[in-house]
């Protein structure tokens, strides 16, 4: 990622490494776990105790020698993360699931070692093997699961240009945008990309600013009026000076926020990782006391080994280590064929927990684009077809977002289009040219003031707080009226009605004044609405939500959300959004369907139970086998490692069919 300023450059070059790796990590894992699962298979073929249970023989000699060795290589090679990260838990004194994993592998394979050269007791290489196999594939789930979003700054970039057109000595010349510097004088041509926040000297031209504030309709702009880096330029030149190049421009300060609000959230603590510390603690202990109390209890050595040894490979987290990362895989798998794409699985766990939605308007709730409204004829001379056709014949030309909403009912009315001529664009005002020999105008209020004349009455049916409105001109005459408003979803209505009945505050969020916010949020019966609020404001006002106790689901689209969704309990974007947007989010809605929302919230509930479900399940087999393992009830009944290695298993596929059974509803 390039931006202005070598400080942004050396801080964006440490994020891309620091991605990169986190990726190799990940990668890493699926690799081991490819290559050891290979190995496991003349494990399994080689060990005496499948043998048994499979009723068939392969022995030959040496083959203990050739089943060490290689359990020894996937004990060295797929447990090594294990094993490190043994290691930096136990240096950060918390001991989680790697200390749990890397102690029962460990102590598995000493065992074992021990019985091929003479102890007597039968080896638990197989166990060993496929500890590691599936702890290996559960935690690539997992990190899978949860890849930062660190994509989500390079996407920013794409918000701005290359190369920046630079004024230096009365002439212009292009430079590469990270030499942009602070009081440059810099010239944005028509429909380029601002590359720095700036103060215009010269020129004006409405300004799409959409993806930064949120704001729905292009801004017209001309002298002294600031510009944000990142914003289209409309159809007229600019001349700027640069007042926020780099790390002083808007764009970076939303990258710096992003960064703390996910940085905030990654702290979030690992449920799973918690039970398996305190499993830890207690395989650890009961598997030392077992020994010390048969040895002292006047047992043979290798009795209380076995015993201690069969603790620990029964307290093995198989199932443990499957519990969530394999809801995740299938809840992931199963919500993105219903339009869900899940990014980070603390969204299942604050899903259950949201009290408010905070939804950003423009493209979030509407729709994001002007459509048509109304076509009111002024006169009898032209019906309301006749009109927008006229009006389409000339709007075909232009790039304004009223030509596309105007080209766009033509279409859906299967009207023709006809050719028009002498086209000429009013900048500010609206557009001219001769259709059927007829001078035609399509321009807004602003063309009546120029030509001194007074403007027609607008019908008492038209919101001149939510519309916008195009006059349609013939022959110098106002033959009608078209209006255009960013209309609202099909199922926005509905979504909202069916958070209220889920007891869930919904509230609009907009950079759009309060009349727009009224009635667009009055029309949803929404709880309330946050209007005129600036981009930098919209993580502060999720904040303060989350400060009163709330916790808060954010659903936006544009880069200026990100900072917003980043900071929420649980970010949701619109999938027709920015990419910014999404990879800042936990949660992408593809269909961009507000009704989408109350699924995943439902969706998040009944995954949060399997996760539930299947950790009580692996801690309650548990908290049964091991005082059977420790032999709590010799001589009557004595747990062996062949049977605890059957329930283990148990255990494990029990699990896994619970996390087959969620379904989105």
């Amino acid at each position: 990622m390039k931006m202005a300023g070598p400080a942004h450059h050396k801080a964006h070059d440490s994020m891309s490494g620091h991605d990169e790796h986190a990726g190799h990590h990940t990668e890493n894992f699926l690799k081991r776990f490819w290559i050891c699962l290979v190995v496991t298979i003349p494990v399994l073929l080689l060990s005496h105790m499948i043998q048994q249970w499979l009723g068939f023989k392969f022995t030959f000699s040496g083959d203990k020698y050739v089943l060490l060795a290689f359990s020894s290589f996937i004990y060295f090679y797929g447990g090594r993360p294990f094993l490190v990260g043994l290691v930096r838990e136990l240096k950060w004194k918390n001991p989680g699931m790697m200390t749990l994993v890397a102690v029962a592998i460990t102590v598995a394979y000493v065992y074992s070692v021990a019985v091929v050269f003479g102890l007597r007791g039968m080896d638990f290489f197989w166990e060993l093997a496929t500890l590691i196999d599936i702890m290996l594939l559960g935690h690539w789930l997992e990190m899978k699961s949860q890849m930062a979003a660190s994509r989500a700054l390079e996407s920013l970039v794409a918000l701005l240009p290359a190369v920046v057109h630079v004024e230096r000595n009365g002439q212009i010349s292009d430079v590469p945008l990270q030499e942009l510097q602070n009081n440059d004088v810099i010239l944005v041509k028509p429909g380029e990309k601002i590359p720095a926040d700036g103060i215009i000297l010269e020129g004006s031209s409405d300004i799409n600013e959409s993806m930064l504030t949120g704001e729905s309709v292009p801004v017209k702009k001309g002298k002294d009026a600031k510009v944000i880096g990142g914003a289209v330029n409309g159809d007229g030149a600019l001349k700027v000076q640069v007042t926020g190049a780099g790390k002083d421009s808007y764009l970076n300060k939303v990258i710096n926020m992003v960064q703390s609000a996910q940085g905030a959230k990654s702290r979030t603590q690992n449920l799973a990782n918690q039970v398996a510390k305190w499993l830890t603690i207690v395989s650890i202990s009961v598997g030392a006391i077992t020994f010390i109390v048969w040895l002292t209890a006047g047992q043979e050595l290798s009795f209380a080994l076995e015993r201690m040894v069969t603790v620990m490979v029964t307290s093995c987290p198989h199932a443990l280590g499957v519990a969530i990362p394999l809801v995740v895989a299938i809840s992931t798998t199963l919500s993105a064929v219903h339009g869900l794409l899940i990014r980070n699985r603390t969204a299942f766990e604050n899903a259950r927990k949201l009290t408010t939605i905070i939804f950003d308007k423009t493209g979030t709730l509407t729709k994001g684009s002007h459509e048509v409204q109304r076509v009111i004829p002024l006169t009898d001379q032209y019906g309301a077809d006749e009109i927008l056709q006229y009006a389409a014949a000339i709007q075909q030309n232009s790039e304004h977002h009223i030509a596309h909403g105007v080209m766009r009912k033509l279409k859906e009315k299967n009207l023709a289009l006809w050719p028009s001529t002498d086209f000429k664009y009013m900048q500010g005002v609206g557009v001219t040219g001769t259709v059927n020999s007829k001078s035609v105008v399509a321009a807004g209020p602003n063309y009546f003031k120029q030509e001194g004349k007074p403007a027609p009455a607008i019908p008492a049916e038209v919101d001149q707080s939510t519309d916008t409105v195009n006059f349609v001109l013939i022959d110098n005459t106002p033959a009608g009226i078209i209006t255009l408003a960013d209309s609202i979803r099909e199922t926005a209505a509905e979504a909202i009605a069916d958070l209220k009945a889920m007891g869930i505050k919904s509230f609009l969020l907009t950079g759009d004044n309060e009349q727009v916010a009224a009635a667009v949020a009055g029309k949803l019966n929404m709880d309330g609405y946050l209007a005129n609020v600036l981009p930098h404001e919209k993580q502060s006002k999720v904040k303060e939500f989350q400060d009163k106790g709330e916790v808060v689901a954010m659903t936006g689209d544009g880069v200026n959300d990100a900072p917003a969704l980043a900071m929420a309990d649980v970010g949701i974007a619109i999938g027709s959004g920015t990419d910014v947007a999404a990879e800042t989010a936990d949660i992408i809605l593809v269909n961009s369907d507000p009704k989408d929302v109350v699924q995943m919230i439902s969706f998040g509930r009944a995954t949060y139970r399997k996760m539930i479900q299947n950790l009580v399940w692996a801690v309650g087999y548990n908290v049964i086998a091991i005082p059977l393992a420790a032999g709590i009830l010799f001589p009557r009944f004595m747990l062996n490692p062949a049977m605890g290695a059957i329930l283990m298993s148990l255990s494990t596929i029990i699990v896994a069919i619970n996390a087959k059974l969620l379904r989105v509803k």
